[in-house]
């Protein structure tokens, strides 16, 4: 899968050599509204270089509007570091060319548009049409039940499909760093596992740094070493992901136990 990622990564030794090395996202005592009404209050992580940091929190506590206010798509305040480049304020197109691949709640796909269609939309910016074709073809790799489809019209997916499409047209532009928004919402259980499953296989091969706001916290926490739990717009824990996952409120809130 050497395409998938950012050029700057090699294919197998991305993530060893990434993991550990810094961080290509900060943010600290981040705020941010929606015209007078703010709604997040003090957001701060992190995500290493090669990492996955995970983002819990319940309905309303500001996990969708933090990946906003990283991709410029509301006001904010505070601070925003991408690989030490300040980005706050920035505009959606902006951060999206220094790097920043967001799949958003709903996935956006182009309903109208083709499977195939859709990924080179996702690559629009490129001119290495023989890399992007590799990349297609990787991306079906990836996906398989993708290139099956590749030929149908993104309106007539499975939702499990239409959320693979999303990921794979966001891996187009390869990213320095991937923002997911819930992505197994709406998914049956092992759907959203196999789609799990397969970005998990795709962190492992790339090292892509990613950033996933996920409500099924046990997947979440399986793929990712760092987590972050989010209350009503504020930061109130954070930690490693497996330590997070023991920790009793951690599992009485949001595993179930």
């Amino acid at each position: 899968m050497s395409e998938l990622a950012g050029p700057e990564r090699s294919s197998r030794t991305g993530a060893a050599d990434g993991r550990g090395s810094g961080n290509i996202l900060e943010l600290e005592d981040v705020r941010a509204s929606y015209g007078r009404a703010e709604v997040l209050h003090g957001v701060s992580l992190q995500v290493s270089n090669g990492g996955v940091t995970a983002v819990l929190g319940a309905n309303g506590a500001g996990k969708t509007t933090t990946l906003r206010a990283i991709s410029g798509m509301v006001t904010a305040k505070g601070r925003i570091d991408l690989d030490g480049q300040d980005v706050l304020g920035s505009r959606p197109d902006q951060v999206a060319r220094m790097g920043v691949a967001h799949v958003p709640q709903g996935r956006g796909t182009l309903d109208q548009l083709s499977v195939r269609e859709n990924l080179l939309v996702g690559a629009y910016q490129r001119r290495d049409r023989k890399a992007v074709e590799a990349q297609i073809a990787e991306c079906f790799e990836l996906f398989p039940a993708l290139a099956r489809r590749q030929t149908s019209t993104a309106g007539n997916l499975s939702g499990g499909e239409q959320q693979m499409l999303a990921v794979c047209r966001a891996l187009m532009s390869r990213p320095r760093l991937l923002l997911l928004d819930e992505p197994s919402l709406g998914l049956a259980p092992r759907t959203a596992e196999e789609v799990f499953e397969a970005i998990g296989r795709l962190q492992k091969e790339t090292g892509l740094s990613m950033l996933v706001v996920e409500q099924t916290a046990a997947l979440a926490l399986a793929l990712a070493d760092t987590a972050v739990v989010l209350e009503i717009g504020r930061t109130v824990l954070t930690g490693p992901a497996e330590e997070m996952a023991g920790r009793d409120e951690v599992r009485r809130a949001y595993l179930g136990d």
